[in-house]
């Protein structure tokens, strides 16, 4: 039995990408030219993962405005004073707020995993958005004549079908990002929030099987962008015991980047669930150096003397552009860092004496 090993999502956009983005935001192209932009991007990043020898695929988020918002790009009644995340190095990220509903998907998940299936010849993974953090888009002040639970009601049944229609249409895995997870903790120490965003996301995973449930998964990070974090000094201890509560098979945890990670790896020995998958990133998308693969078998053993080999999987700590216009790391450094995973989960499996 071999270890798994699995990319998280996104991959930085080719240039010819962004430039045409861009032109195609200024009116300058057209609908079917950004089309096929798209998929030339797609098409490319899955042909570079399988020649790094990744044996589960993304498209790399190359068609998305970013990880958090692609449901939402063109949805009227949206205002764009929203919920702010501060990162550490002082930049800012900002949600749109809804000012009136219905709230309806403009996007499904299905499309962009039927367009990297048509590239790839290795089993293809798809990223969805949690619910909890589609839940930030409504105001506090409320909207009239459209209740908070009539649009959690309607974002439920619109993510659930978000995450199904992948799964109906072949997906190896369905992960959700649920980065606001450990950012809850530093908006709301109390953890009421994070309470919340666990409740609603197991209202939306209740209502898959068991056999669907294995094919989910669930990925935290402190939220990786433009090299800063927004929650990387928030306790690891005070999210890990609610996000097993979630009801999915697949956990994917930044790891990499921890500065203690023995203790984190304990934490996650005593609450994951026994019968779910955990994947701990064994590389860092903000450190801007290559990890070695000795470096990257070497984090795979650590995890190894704390969790059963048929429970542990890797992946990297978290996307490595989340949203389109982050450049901060280029597609070269994202291949290799990649390369230096699958490469150090082999040599980790063989040292642990798994079969490849």
């Amino acid at each position: 039995m071999a270890i798994p090993t699995e990319p998280i999502g996104s991959i930085p956009r080719p240039s010819q990408l962004l430039t045409m983005m861009n032109a195609y935001a200024a009116g300058e192209v057209s609908d079917a030219e950004l089309a096929d932009a798209h998929d030339v991007a797609v098409a490319d990043t899955i042909r570079r993962l399988e020649a790094v020898g990744s044996p589960v695929v993304t498209d790399g988020e190359q068609s998305k405005p970013s990880f958090a918002t692609y449901p939402i790009a063109g949805l009227a009644g949206l205002a764009p004073d929203g919920v702010v995340i501060p990162f550490e190095d002082g930049h800012q990220r900002q949600l749109p707020v809804l000012t009136k509903g219905p709230f309806r998907y403009q996007a499904r998940a299905a499309q962009y995993f039927t367009a990297a299936a048509h590239h790839a010849t290795v089993p293809v993974k798809q990223a969805v958005i949690a619910p909890s953090a589609l839940s930030l888009l409504y105001p506090q002040a409320g909207i009239a004549g459209y209740p908070r639970e009539q649009f959690l009601a309607d974002l439920a049944d619109e993510a659930e079908a978000d995450i199904r229609g992948p799964l109906e249409a072949g997906a190896h895995v369905v992960q959700l990002d649920f980065t606001e997870g450990r950012l809850s903790l530093k908006l709301d120490p109390s953890g009421g929030v994070l309470d919340d965003f666990i409740a609603l996301n197991n209202r939306v995973l209740e209502r898959f099987t068991d056999d669907e449930r294995a094919r989910i998964g669930v990925h935290t990070c402190p939220g990786g962008d433009q090299d800063s974090t927004h929650s990387l000094d928030v306790d690891y201890a005070g999210l890990l015991p609610k996000l097993f509560q979630l009801k999915a098979g697949n956990f994917y945890v930044q790891l990499a980047s921890e500065a203690d990670p023995e203790t984190v790896l304990s934490v996650i020995a005593e609450h994951l669930p026994t019968d779910a998958r955990v994947f701990v990133g064994v590389t860092d998308p903000i450190d801007p150096r290559v990890e070695t693969a000795e470096e990257v078998r070497d984090r795979v053993l650590t995890a190894a003397r704390h969790l059963p080999a048929d429970r542990l999987g890797t992946c990297d700590d978290c996307g490595f552009a989340p949203f389109a216009d982050d450049t901060s790391t280029s597609r070269e450094i994202a291949f290799a860092k990649i390369a230096a995973r699958v490469e150090g989960t082999t040599l980790a499996a063989a040292q642990l004496g798994l079969a490849h």
